[in-house]
């Protein structure tokens, strides 16, 4: 299934596998395991057991009839790196993206472990970026280093939901940061601070830096609407892409 997506830094989702399981602080109000509910209550194909985790071979082939280069956010509503997808339903997920050098692919994962272990014998496609997510100092952080640690063109993290002031990084090697707040009625606050710390580290690392939203609380700290508070930060929108060398 493919999608035109909503998520500010990227243009569709291309969804292979679904489903998911909670691993850390991240997953508590996860956006992912809603949906799979809603769309299962709705009838929508592949998502008859809901948020439990499936691959869809019907669905491998889908960004091969697209020709018009396009940005991919691979498993928005799932984790290609989960326990229950197989490293050979991986393989064929790589195979896609390898034939189809026009389009970008945008892999985040909690599970960089599994990740690395998946391409120590594989090179990374090009045309893949690799991500995790980092959002608190206990799960997100450790997994920058595990990033490091794979060859791959971009590397980028998704600090979102950024539930805490994570500290000073280690942004060597890491092309892009994204940040962001929590949305929904049980959304967690963001401060300003903690963004404006990341940002000091994404210029001093030269990484390029990208303002998702402020999600349910805005700046001032009053929870509201997120489209409300919207996506000004330091007084205009940050929507800063890494640079592929050619």
């Amino acid at each position: 299934m493919m999608s035109k997506s909503q998520i500010e830094w990227t243009e569709q989702t291309w969804n292979p596998v679904t489903g998911c399981t909670k691993i850390s602080a991240g997953c508590k109000h996860c956006y992912a395991e809603t949906m799979a509910r809603r769309l299962q209550a709705m009838g929508t194909p592949g998502y008859e057991k809901g948020f439990a985790v499936a691959c869809h071979e019907n669905r491998l082939s889908v960004p091969l009839c697209r020709k018009t280069p396009t940005m991919y956010f691979v498993n928005s509503m799932s984790d290609l790196f989960h326990p229950k997808v197989p490293f050979a339903f991986i393989d064929k997920v790589m195979q896609t993206i390898c034939e189809t050098p026009q389009h970008t692919y945008q892999i985040l994962t909690k599970r960089p472990a599994t990740m690395a272990k998946y391409f120590t014998r594989r090179r990374v496609p090009h045309n893949a970026w690799l991500g995790v997510s980092v959002e608190n100092k206990r799960h997100g952080v450790p997994r920058i280093d595990v990033l490091r640690s794979i060859d791959a063109t971009i590397r980028f993290l998704s600090v979102e939901p950024l539930l805490e002031n994570i500290g000073e990084l280690n942004l060597a090697d890491i092309h892009w940061v994204i940040v962001g707040g929590e949305s929904g009625h049980k959304a967690r606050p963001m401060r300003s601070q903690w963004v404006a710390d990341i940002k000091r580290q994404c210029r001093a690392a030269n990484a390029r830096f990208f303002f998702k939203q402020w999600g349910a609380y805005g700046k001032d700290g009053v929870k509201r609407n997120k489209k409300t508070n919207g996506r000004i930060f330091m007084g205009r929108t940050w929507d800063e892409m890494p640079v592929v060398a050619a």
